[in-house]
Order: C-alpha cells, then sequence, then structure tokens
C-alpha cells in the first residue's frame, strides 16, 4: 500500500547523505504521487531521474503516478532552505492581515526572516514623505505565503 508515510521514509532514507530535501510530497487517493526537492545550490535533473528510478524500484508493481522534480521558481516558498536559497533577493510577502510587501530578503533564522523594504515616510520638517529602507522582521507563521520576484 502506498502512504505518504511510506515514501516519506523512502525519501529520508534515499537523501541522507545528500544536501537534498523534501520541500512538498503528496500523494492522493488514486496513488498520484508528487514530490518536490530541493538544495541550496539548485536541482539536477539527473539527481531527480535516479530518485524516480529508486523510488520506481521500491514500489514495484503496485498502481501509481510518480512525479520527481523542483520546486517551481514562482510557487510560494515551502521550507527554510528556500529562505536560505533566496537571500539577497527580490520577494514578494503576503501577511495574514493581506498586506502585499516587497523587497530584498536580508536574513533568515529558525523563526523569522527579514526583508528591507522601500516605504513612503513621513519626516520632521518636511511637508512630502521620502523614501525611506526599513527592515521588516516577520515570523513564518504570520504570512500567508513569501515568494521570489523575477525582476525584468
Amino acid at each position: 500500500m502506498i502512504t505518504k508515510e511510506r515514501i516519506y521514509d523512502l525519501l529520508a532514507e534515499y537523501l541522507k547523505d545528500t544536501d537534498y530535501e523534501v520541500a512538498e510530497l503528496s500523494v492522493s487517493p488514486s496513488n498520484d504521487i508528487l514530490i518536490e526537492v530541493d538544495r541550496l545550490q539548485g536541482v539536477d535533473m539527473d539527481f531527480c531521474a535516479a530518485l524516480n528510478h529508486r523510488l520506481t524500484e521500491a514500489l514495484g508493481d503496485e498502481d501509481y503516478s510518480l512525479e520527481v522534480g523542483s520546486v517551481s521558481l514562482t510557487a510560494p516558498f515551502k521550507t527554510r532552505l528556500q529562505y536560505e536559497k533566496h537571500l539577497g533577493h527580490a520577494v514578494e510577502v503576503l501577511t495574514k492581515e493581506g498586506k502585499k510587501l516587497h523587497g530584498q530578503l536580508v536574513s533568515v533564522d529558525e523563526e523569522t526572516f527579514a526583508v528591507d523594504v522601500e516605504m513612503m515616510v513621513a519626516v520632521e520638517g518636511k511637508k512630502r514623505k521620502q523614501k525611506e529602507i526599513q527592515t521588516i522582521t516577520f515570523r513564518y507563521r504570520d504570512v500567508k505565503h513569501t515568494k521570489y520576484e523575477i525582476k525584468l
């Protein structure tokens, strides 16, 4: 029988001596298995093919479909590794209150991450607001999503 736990155990065994981690794992009721892996240096498609082959061997003749790949560049971050991977890059943060902010990801730790955001702020003695970079720290649990922003 194919279960998410069984697939996760197989992945843990196969990935233990690598710098890859599971970013997403889903198993549908009809045994459609989707696995997304990631690492700081990017994902090697040959590695994904080899991982697919090992899982296919382990699952044998069971009825399933299997897709192994890398995390989508435009998908919301799912792991801290994805935050670390995008340090210094432009990101979009959507808070649980629905406020969308754009800025540069400047730090990541166990509980929080920080983004430099350009804000219009009132300056004493000035009539008009001025642009200022402010560092805003978020707890992971306080945001709906964070995404890499592709800047052209």
